[in-house]
């Protein structure tokens, strides 16, 4: 399939996008639509197809498998994201990530702000960076405002790796890749992550790589 035109409009673009069934092409690192920030929405997709677009996302992100998903990965400039997050891992990384599930939700316009000082790190990848991951420290609480898809105030407190989630998916939407708040000398392969940081915690790889961590 054709990438959409981008001087079509918005609506046209995803219906587009959405005229081949299954999982919508994920856009790779260096697309300028992932540093190009986002419109807010504001009605550009009429709710039939808003309610296709998000669906599409959601299945995008279980296939490629992600927890989260943003317009601009699919090339879309709208201010839409989703995540979910059964939270799959070991007890033990569990508690020690602040990793507990997370149903399916659409994020419309969302912004974020720190609640607090602390930050935590931990290594992190991303659908449009394939086949790496680093270290990123984040807030460890976040408090989210926007909507939902239907047009509902969303104002939430979101901490440990939820809050990394909403970041790492709203700062999709303002131009923002993971590798920009990266503690780049953690930067690692995937086999590499497997083989040698598999640890609930990124101290290991901060001693053998020589970087901080908060």
């Amino acid at each position: 399939m054709a990438p959409p035109s981008d001087r079509a409009p918005l609506a046209e673009r995803v219906e587009e996008l959405l005229a081949v069934d299954g999982p919508l092409p994920i856009v790779a690192a260096g697309d300028p639509v992932l540093r190009s920030g986002t419109e807010p929405y504001d009605g550009q997709l009429e709710p039939g197809l808003l309610a296709r677009f998000v669906a599409a996302l959601r299945t995008t992100m279980h296939a490629a498998p992600g927890v989260g998903l943003a317009a601009p990965q699919v090339g879309v400039p709208l201010r839409i994201a989703v995540i979910e997050d059964p939270a799959p891992v070991p007890e033990e990384v569990a508690q020690a990530r602040g990793r507990v599930p997370q149903p399916f939700r659409v994020l419309v316009n969302p912004s974020y702000e720190p609640v607090g000082t602390a930050r935590a790190a931990f290594f992190e990848g991303c659908l449009s960076v394939p086949g790496w991951q680093a270290v990123v420290a984040r807030h460890a609480e976040v408090r989210l405002r926007g909507q939902d898809e239907h047009g509902r105030t969303l104002d939430e407190v979101f901490t440990g790796w939820p809050a990394r989630i909403v970041q790492h998916e709203t700062d999709h939407l303002d131009g923002l890749l993971y590798l920009d708040r990266a503690e780049l000398r953690s930067l690692s392969a995937n086999e590499a992550v497997a083989e040698r940081w598999t640890q609930p915690t990124p101290e290991a790889a901060a001693e053998a790589l020589g970087f901080e961590l908060p």
